[in-house]
């Protein structure tokens, strides 16, 4: 098979249903349509000589003959990444397309405030926002699918920088009434189970919220997103911990939500964005951590609950491993 026939495009169609499953999945994912994406592959299949997927009933699932050919496409892909960021660091600014992910417990709530921020900061950067779950996101950047994200620490990589951008303390949010308000000051070991009401499996939140509590699960009840759980709570169905940048807007819900700092004003979270170690771009990265320290938006959210950003003369350096441990609980 000769080089001219094979194209880092396709690498990307392959990892793509490597990773998802799922044809039409990887088609919206590589934003092509699914009879492109599927011809591509059986022409890239047809000059390997081997197939690259089992297609059944239950799913698409990687060959055993093809898992180190897909193991090797990743790596490729992520060379080639490498070579465009060079390339944008040698033109002397952040440019091109820059996939910015974060923690979904964050991102609704943080990166409102810093889209005009970075396209006044970064004119010539396209750019690509998402979010999800911590070890999703910490391994699509790991495999050079992302740039950089938004996430809480702890973050044990030793390939990933850190740029410790604020502390985000906890909040108790709970129904007017509701017994846990007489309880104040709010303190870990008073909080009652009962009624907790926690993120689906798979969120760091969650672990975090658990950790505190030390709850049993069996008595727990789960929701999908946090919007949900501010809807139940709302509703009377049990109180629940919030990252602080969640209760801003109090609006919604007045006169049916009652918020309650702790007492600790150490219960809660780091916040740091994170991009891998090797990446030369690592100055810009460091200017957009910059710029969310530097908000004014941002600002005028954490001085209503008691927040500031970390001062720069504060803030961990950007190397692997560097970043702050006081965050005692894991991501």
């Amino acid at each position: 098979m000769s080089l001219s026939r094979l194209s880092l495009r396709d690498l990307e169609y392959v990892i793509a249903v490597a990773d998802l499953g799922h044809f039409g999945r990887a088609a919206r994912r590589c934003a092509v349509s699914q009879p492109a994406l599927s011809a591509q592959i059986h022409k890239l299949e047809q000059s390997l000589g081997l197939a690259l997927f089992e297609r059944a009933r239950g799913g698409v699932f990687v060959t055993p003959a093809a898992a180190p050919i897909i193991a090797q496409a990743r790596r490729t892909v992520a060379e080639g990444q490498r070579l465009l960021e060079l390339s944008c660091t040698a033109a002397g600014d952040l440019s091109g397309t820059l996939k910015l992910w974060s923690i979904a417990t964050l991102g609704p709530y943080l990166v409102p405030h810093l889209v005009r921020p970075i396209r006044e900061r970064f004119p010539r950067v396209s750019l690509v926002i998402g979010e999800g779950l911590t070890e999703q996101i910490v391994m699509r950047l790991c495999d050079g699918e992302i740039d950089a994200a938004f996430v809480s620490l702890p973050l044990d990589r030793d390939e990933l920088a850190v740029d410790v951008l604020f502390f985000e303390p906890f909040v108790m949010v709970h129904p007017r009434g509701h017994s846990i308000a007489r309880q104040r000051p709010v303190t870990a070991e008073r909080l009652d189970s009962r009624d907790l009401l926690l993120l689906d499996e798979g969120h760091c939140l969650r672990h975090q919220v658990l950790m505190l509590c030390g709850a049993p699960p069996s008595v727990i009840h789960h929701a999908a997103s946090l919007e949900t759980i501010r809807h139940l709570v709302a509703a009377g169905a049990g109180y629940s911990i919030l990252p602080a940048l969640a209760t801003s807007d109090r609006r919604t819900f007045d006169g049916l939500v009652e918020y309650s700092p702790f007492a600790d004003p150490a219960i809660g979270r780091s916040i740091a964005l994170v991009w891998r170690g090797r990446d030369p771009r690592a100055a810009y990265f460091q200017k957009l951590g910059d710029l969310v320290r530097e908000s004014a938006a941002i600002k005028r959210s954490l001085s209503g609950i008691g927040v500031c950003p970390v001062a720069r003369a504060d803030r961990r350096a950007s190397t692997p491993r560097r970043h702050a441990r006081r965050a005692a609980q894991p991501a």
